[in-house]
């Protein structure tokens, strides 16, 4: 997932809500050590300097106490901006200034006291040491997209180790297991597979053993995640009854891979989910677990452009419509679609994320191609940034005199991420009772994207939320004073640097296991 921007003010004051208050702040080191059990390091903080950084982040917090919305209400009724997504013939990002929840839930352990309890009881017995030997595993042994062979081996393992009906193969490299458990609601858990194209720079021990590719977004913890979740709620599984459905979701990063489960029959060929749910590492002081309501995710769509000139010798550029010169007249004139005419208090992102053209020196080539990435937020925005790329690129090349029109092909990638907002109230509700009030905020939405909502049918309800993974030596070493600007300043998701604190390990099964639970229908109830 590609991060998106925030601006100025509001920035810090999403990032504001990382500061926990006062003695909450002191305890978090302490109490996040202790989860998991004997020898379990989930939580650890470093305590030491690190205690400093906590302190400081406390004094800042309970200045901005109220400003933010990290003390919000836990399930707000509705929420500025465009509806949830919508699949086969749904509109991404438009429309209507609310969101609702779309679907009755079905009866569930919804209190977050019991949730919370009963997740601690079994994920008791996780073992730290076990949950690392199989992350840095898969990170040593990252796939690109739709090759995720070894990582969907692995992980349909331990599937049918745990009693599991697993099926391979679903869109090429999907992993989907069913365990049904008596009557009760369907949860869905998903987690990605791929890695990147990103040649690995953190110096780790277990760094990548594939050359030119690298777990740079965390996908290697959300399958080691979903793994040991599945595993705990299936050893579990007399405290529950309804059918848990666990998705490896192959390809990402390509942003195609959701919609190919769907096309081959996800939703068809295993029980359809009541309820969908799924987390992403995030740059941030380890501990956190940040929620939004709402919109939380952009819109994207990849845009192919070709570019076509006159070819000939590069003596005698007369004799030539240089397609390279023109196509660098469109990447520059792009760079005013946001800045002028995209209003400001909207959202939209234009990048021109590959150039090809030519061979030799000394050859003008007949053509250059474009390859571009767009984020929007509202449909309305979408299609006024996708009418004025097409417009530019056409006003170029007729300027140029290219001998006939340019090609501008729009590749829909993935719609808006917009999280159910009573159901986010109510697993962010189950955080806080695990981890500690202020470990969880609202971070607000932002311009990375992900094809998690397309796993969810028209009207089934999802949450997605965040985990920070930056460890605590790291974030204190960052330059900057104020948060925001350490923020920007540690390796963030597909940097080459991304190396997320294995310590997130034992509470990122847990905010899986508290989510399915609270959905799920009690033993006998």
């Amino acid at each position: 997932m590609a991060a998106g921007r925030l601006g100025g003010a509001r920035r810090e004051q999403r990032l504001a809500a990382l500061r926990p208050a006062g003695a909450t702040a002191r305890r978090i080191g302490g109490a996040a050590r202790r989860i998991g059990g004997a020898g379990a390091a989930d939580g650890r903080h470093r305590r030491g300097a690190s205690d400093r950084a906590h302190d400081e982040l406390a004094r800042q917090h309970r200045v901005l106490l109220g400003k933010g919305r990290a003390e919000a209400a836990p399930a707000p009724l509705s929420c500025p901006g465009p509806p949830a997504p919508r699949l086969n013939g749904r509109d991404p990002g438009a429309g209507s200034s609310t969101v609702r929840p779309t679907t009755p839930y079905p009866p569930a352990m919804t209190d977050p006291a019991v949730v919370a309890r009963l997740t601690r009881d079994i994920t008791s017995g996780l073992r730290q040491g076990d949950l690392e030997d199989f992350y840095r595993d898969l990170h040593r042994h990252p796939e690109l997209a739709f090759a995720e062979h070894r990582t969907a081996a692995r992980l349909a393992g331990r599937l049918r180790a745990a009693g599991y009906e697993v099926t391979e193969g679903v869109a090429r490299t999907g992993v989907v297991g069913v365990l049904a458990h008596g009557e009760g609601p369907v949860v869905w858990l998903r987690g990605d597979m791929d890695a990147l194209p990103v040649r690995e720079a953190t110096g780790l021990p277990y760094a990548s053993v594939v050359d030119g590719v690298m777990h740079a977004c965390g996908h290697d913890l959300h399958i080691t995640w979903l793994a040991a979740a599945a595993e705990a709620l299936a050893a579990a599984r007399d405290l529950w009854s309804g059918t848990l459905v666990v998705v490896g979701q192959p390809a990402e990063e390509a942003e195609g891979g959701a919609a190919a489960m769907v096309k081959d029959g996800v939703h068809e060929r295993f029980p359809r989910p009541d309820v969908l749910f799924g987390q992403h590492a995030a740059p941030g002081l380890v501990g956190f677990y940040p929620h939004t309501p709402g919109p939380i995710l952009a819109a994207a769509d990849d845009l192919d452009v070709v570019v076509h000139g006159v070819g000939g010798h590069g003596s005698r550029p007369e004799s030539t419509v240089d397609p390279v010169v023109t196509a660098a007249y469109v990447v520059t004139r792009l760079q005013t679609v946001v800045s002028r005419e995209v209003a400001a208090g909207e959202s939209a992102v234009v990048t021109v994320g590959a150039f090809h053209a030519g061979t030799q020196p000394n050859i003008v080539p007949a053509e250059a191609r474009l390859s571009l990435n767009v984020r929007t937020r509202d449909d309305r925005v979408r299609e006024r940034v996708l009418t004025a790329i097409r417009r530019i690129v056409e006003a170029e090349c007729a300027a140029a005199g290219c001998p006939v029109p340019p090609e501008v092909t729009v590749l829909p990638g993935c719609p808006n991420t917009v999280n159910d907002p009573v159901l986010d109230g109510e697993i962010a509700a189950m955080h806080r009772r695990l981890f500690g009030e202020h470990t969880v905020f609202d971070f607000g939405g932002t311009m990375g994207s992900e094809d998690f909502s397309l796993l969810a049918p028209q009207g089934v309800p999802y949450d997605y939320w965040y985990v920070t993974s930056t460890p605590a030596d790291v974030w204190e070493a960052a330059p900057g004073e104020e948060l925001a600007e350490k923020f920007a300043n540690v390796p963030g998701n597909h940097s080459p640097l991304f190396a997320p604190d294995p310590a997130v390990l034992v509470p990122g099964v847990r905010t899986l296991v508290s989510a399915a639970l609270s959905r799920l229908a009690a033993a006998g109830g």
